[in-house]
């Protein structure tokens, strides 16, 4: 028998370079698009802040996605691109299907959560409730899989944005949807457990 190279020993991190490419392209062309649509939003006189969610008016049950995309000033678009942008790679390095699953939970509950609870003539729009989801699928995911490197993320997340959470979930803000960031937090957690890896090692695909 003639043995070659073992070639498999430069597949493990060829695997993860690609894994770290695919989420940091596609975390910049999320951000990328939320820039374009809020310079659409300016240049047409705030024509697409109607895209935001009416609570309890059930023609606007169909901004709930269209609504984690906008708005309302380059203000409120720049508080939200550093945290998602970091938040989203994170979590889009544990595979991008299962990234989009946690993603489409958390923009659906926190959307029919404002949607509920907000109140009346009230019009929200912003990718806050993603962040808050994202960063409550972090800190939780690794403990539930009880993975080490997933542990330390959640700890370091935690850290970093735990104080601003707790302020974005406290119900005495002013002009803040505590009510997308509390609903998009409890998504995030429960989609730390719907879609947790059954073993410590067992990475989903990225395709």
């Amino acid at each position: 028998m003639v043995m070659g190279p073992d070639t498999r020993r430069g597949e493990p991190g060829s695997a993860r370079a690609d894994r770290v490419r695919t989420a940091a392209r596609l975390m910049s062309g999320w951000v990328a698009l939320l820039w374009v649509l809020e310079i659409v939003d300016v240049a047409t006189g705030n024509a697409l802040d109607r895209f935001g969610i009416v609570p309890r008016v059930p023609s606007e049950l169909v901004n709930i996605v269209p609504a984690a995309f906008i708005h309302f000033g380059f203000a409120h678009l720049v508080a939200n691109t550093v945290p998602l942008l970091i938040l989203g790679f994170l979590a889009a390095l544990g595979g991008i299907r299962r990234f989009l699953a946690v993603c489409a939970l958390i923009i659906v509950v926190g959307g029919l959560g404002v949607w509920l609870v907000s109140p009346a003539h009230s019009n929200t729009a912003g990718a806050s409730g993603v962040v808050f989801g994202l960063f409550g699928f972090l800190v939780v995911s690794g403990f539930v899989e009880r993975r080490p490197l997933g542990i330390l993320v959640g700890v370091l997340v935690a850290a970093v944005w735990g104080a601003s959470v707790l302020g974005g979930i406290a119900p005495a803000q002013s002009g803040v949807s505590w009510q997308g960031h509390l609903f998009g937090l409890m998504a995030g957690v429960a989609a730390a457990f719907l879609f947790r890896r059954r073993e410590a090692g067992d990475d989903p695909p990225l395709r």
